[in-house]
């Protein structure tokens, strides 16, 4: 039997493929079919391969032979993700607005510096051999020589990647002119500075840029030009993907944060302005929308990182087993056995407290002339009224509720954490990346998907 669906959406992360499938019923309302898993095969130097089984996946559990659709859209985190590296004027000011735009868009960040480039960041820039670099500093009508000295250092580099330019707009002509002097000119994006006056980010136009760019020239795994090939819609960065689906919700729901537990990475992201209170001791501007990604953070390519963390002596003691290391190192991307599953959870509870406490901002003293004086810094998570677990682990762990609901009980003092009356949310179906890239199709319909697997009505 062959059947026939509206779109086939696919995650392609660094552990797990998943596709997910829509279509529109009688009524001419999306709805979500079923889905299908498979390991991903990047180091078997095809992708399409475990594309190709998450779609059999798909099948069996539709119950169907032959599936036929009339779009495929997609997300990757496949291959590290999105490589970037970010150069700006001041760490604390403009390098701070580079990384949080490119952060929130899905890039990994590999390298970062702020002045005028040396030798050494130079030779750092061609090993990393970065998919995208970004390049700001100086607010509006500011200092103009750094991000204009860097443009020309970063031409001569002449390793043909797109360049985003995010700084002072008096430099723009000249910037145009630096890369047309080095034939350069089709691989440079100028948008909007992300830090155009003291104490003011914009990093929206410089996130979508990137995820334009993302779709236009990036090809970062083995397979990933059959995919672009086989792809009839949009393919973005599958945190970026999670970060749109983040903000259709705070659209809705106020004041939310998604966590998002992978194989290689926990990332979060936080749509909120904060509190009042709180906002008038920041010394520093913090993003509505902001993400962090902890590379160190994964339950299955880094769960040794998460295993050091707890200490091997404290996991024997809460699994209840001796020499276990040789289990851990054993765990599946797809756990199959009560045991692997007691396990992970452990691991996806570390990898959430860790991963929350780098994202959130804090309180600290400073002491001056007048005495002792308090002042936060750091993203604001306290006015927080929803948690959303996403990712393979939260999705399918029994007690990704509980783990969660840790978050506004940890008791640390210091840090701009949620409090108790938070609500937890998961995303049941597991398809918040994929209802990310939906949305760049159908927006309403989308949100309305999201609702649904989160478990709550669109009026609250």
């Amino acid at each position: 039997m062959v059947m026939k669906y509206d779109y086939l959406v696919a995650e392609i992360g660094s552990t797990t493929t998943v596709i997910n499938c829509f279509s529109k019923d009688e009524n001419g309302i999306l709805s979500f079919c079923g889905q299908g898993f498979s390991p991903t095969t990047v180091l078997e130097g095809d992708v399409t391969v475990g594309l190709k089984g998450a779609i059999d996946s798909l099948k069996s559990n539709l119950g169907i032979k032959e599936i036929e659709y009339d779009k495929l859209l997609a997300t990757s985190s496949a291959a590290g993700g999105l490589k970037m590296t970010v150069h700006g004027l001041v760490y604390d000011m403009t390098v701070k607005a580079a990384k949080e735009a490119a952060l929130g868009a899905g890039a990994n960040i590999h390298y970062v510096t702020s002045g005028k480039l040396r030798r050494t960041d130079l030779a750092k820039i061609k090993e990393i051999s970065p998919n995208i670099i970004l390049l700001a500093g100086g607010v509006n009508y500011g200092e103009k020589d750094t991000a204009l000295y860097n443009a020309e250092k970063i031409c001569q580099l002449q390793i043909h990647v797109p360049v985003i330019y995010a700084g002072n707009i008096e430099n723009s002509e000249e910037i145009k002119l630096i890369f047309e002097e080095y034939n350069l000119f089709n691989y440079l994006y100028i948008v909007d500075n992300v830090y155009p006056r003291i104490d003011t980010l914009d990093v929206e136009p410089t996130r979508k840029v990137i995820q334009e760019v993302f779709e236009e020239h990036i090809i970062h795994a083995p397979g990933m030009d059959k995919i672009k090939s086989m792809v009839k819609g949009s393919i973005i960065p599958t945190p970026g993907a999670v970060m749109e689906s983040t903000k259709l919700l705070n659209d809705i729901l106020g004041d939310v944060m998604t966590i998002d537990v992978g194989g290689a990475t926990t990332d979060i992201h936080s749509v909120t302005d904060g509190s009042e209170e709180v906002s008038e001791l920041l010394i520093s501007p913090e993003p509505k929308a902001k993400r962090t990604v902890e590379g160190d953070l994964g339950v299955y390519v880094n769960r040794k990182n998460i295993v050091s963390l707890i200490g091997i002596e404290k996991l024997e003691k809460l699994i209840g087993l001796d020499n276990i290391e040789a289990l851990v190192d054993g765990i599946s991307p797809i756990p199959s056995t009560e045991l692997e599953r007691r396990i992970v959870k452990i691991l996806t509870e570390e990898a959430v407290i860790t991963s929350t406490l780098r994202h959130a901002g804090g309180y600290r003293s400073i002491y001056g002339s007048s005495g002792r004086k308090n002042i936060a810094e750091g993203k604001d998570l306290t006015a927080v009224k929803y948690i959303i677990g996403t990712g393979g682990a939260l999705t399918r762990l029994e007690s990704s509720i509980e783990i969660l609901s840790k978050i506004s009980v940890l008791g640390n003092t210091d840090k701009l954490l949620p409090n108790k009356s938070v609500e937890i949310l998961i995303d049941k179906l597991y398809i918040m990346a994929s209802l990310g890239v939906l949305a760049k199709e159908n927006r309403e319909e989308a949100l309305m998907l999201l609702m649904n697997s989160i478990g709550i009505s669109k009026d609250g």
